[in-house]
């Protein structure tokens, strides 16, 4: 039996990220990851801090992303100053490139919603063909034009979670491995956890478990609407630099690599990859940058998004269960920041924190919907 302040579950980084925030804040703090095993969208992802076009049909969501991207410098400092692992944070601004007319269109409409949601304060260019060859050299002469927002960056997303390991190491945080919690329980004021023959008690409990927090949810008695989406990349052998700002395609990384993507496929808990989407994948990219057909493609892998019902996270002070709270998002890189210094706070009760209202899951709520509908 081991007594803790916090158990987070789920140790990618979600979870880790809360954990370091906790642990800055002085809380003693226990992560039970389930191992190498488990689902893990924390190694499969494209290392982008995107706010552009995010919140679209929902406004606080692009508050909320927007002053993540801005706290990443303040995180980034934190993690290299704990660890010495530098995440080569790059926020130069990041292209959306487009590859038809109607692609330019529906992007064009989605940016000026948010700059009206946003009162003017979300800046954005919309560039046509000529315009956007002259800030990317080597863009393909079939893209009919781009979005360009000073907002965005990029960042590696394997040192991130490499960091934020040792980070929270160096505060004190036990990260235990291999444990797959199987029940949890209320008893009075604490939690207990089971995770095979083990036990923990904790003050306060985090749900941070990705596509598992659905399970784990109903155990306290919230239903959290998650489901896997997947995602498929590739990566080319080392290149000179060429691309010097990351698009939602096609991104260079700092060791000269050059990471292709943006796939969407709902097929339950298949994390596996296709040859018909990694040549979809890999025909999308040439046509982005032609100097891309003649390298070489050295590794690729699927990886589960984790998506809640509407597409927005999810942040959830349990009303029923004093304590536990649901963390459930698919913009972990994006929002470590904010969630290592913003929501890890909220959790510890230092306050009450008005941005994090709108990501209840009371939205999902049968009576929130008759609501809306009116």
């Amino acid at each position: 039996m081991q007594k803790t302040d916090v158990v987070i579950v789920g140790g990618g980084l979600v979870g880790l990220s809360i954990a370091y925030g906790m642990a800055m804040l002085g809380r003693r703090v226990s992560v039970l990851d389930e191992g190498d095993d488990a689902f893990r969208a924390a190694r499969g992802n494209f290392g982008l801090l995107w706010v552009q076009g995010k919140g679209y049909g929902m406004s606080p969501y692009a508050q909320w992303t927007r002053e993540s991207v801005a706290l990443w410098p303040r995180f980034a400092a934190y993690l290299q100053a704990d660890t010495g692992i530098n995440l080569h944070l790059r926020q130069a601004g990041g292209f959306q490139l487009c590859l038809s007319d109607e692609e330019m269109a529906e992007e064009t409409c989605r940016l000026r919603w948010l700059h009206d949601a946003m009162d003017g304060d979300y800046p954005f260019e919309l560039l046509d063909p000529a315009q956007l060859r002259a800030r990317l050299p080597g863009v393909g002469p079939t893209v009919v034009g781009g979005c360009y927002s000073p907002m965005d960056g990029h960042v590696n997303p394997l040192k991130l979670l490499r960091a934020l390991y040792a980070a929270c190491r160096m505060r004190g945080v036990t990260i235990i491995n291999g444990h797959r919690v199987s029940a949890i329980e209320q008893r009075s004021s604490s939690f207990e956890l089971q995770a095979g023959d083990q036990r923990w008690f904790s003050d306060q409990i985090v749900l941070a478990a990705g596509l598992g927090n659905a399970e784990l949810g109903a155990q306290l008695g919230m239903n959290v609407p998650v489901s896997p989406n997947r995602g498929q990349i590739l990566v080319t052998e080392r290149l000179k630099p060429f691309l010097h700002y990351p698009t939602t395609y096609v991104r260079q990384t700092d060791e000269g690599t050059v990471q292709l993507g943006d796939s969407h496929e709902s097929l339950g808990y298949d994390d596996g990859t296709s040859g018909e989407v990694i040549a979809t994948i890999a025909r999308r990219a040439v046509q982005c940058f032609p100097l891309l057909g003649q390298v070489r493609l050295v590794r690729a892998w699927g990886a589960l998004r984790v998506l809640s019902a509407d597409g927005f996270p999810i942040y959830e002070a349990s009303q029923g269960c004093p304590g536990a709270f649901v963390v459930s998002c698919h913009s972990g890189v994006t929002l470590a920041a904010i969630h290592a210094l913003r929501l890890a706070p909220w959790i510890g009760s230092e306050f009450d924190d008005w941005a994090v209202k709108p990501f209840s899951l009371k939205r999902f709520s049968p009576e929130q919907e008759v609501r809306h509908a009116g």
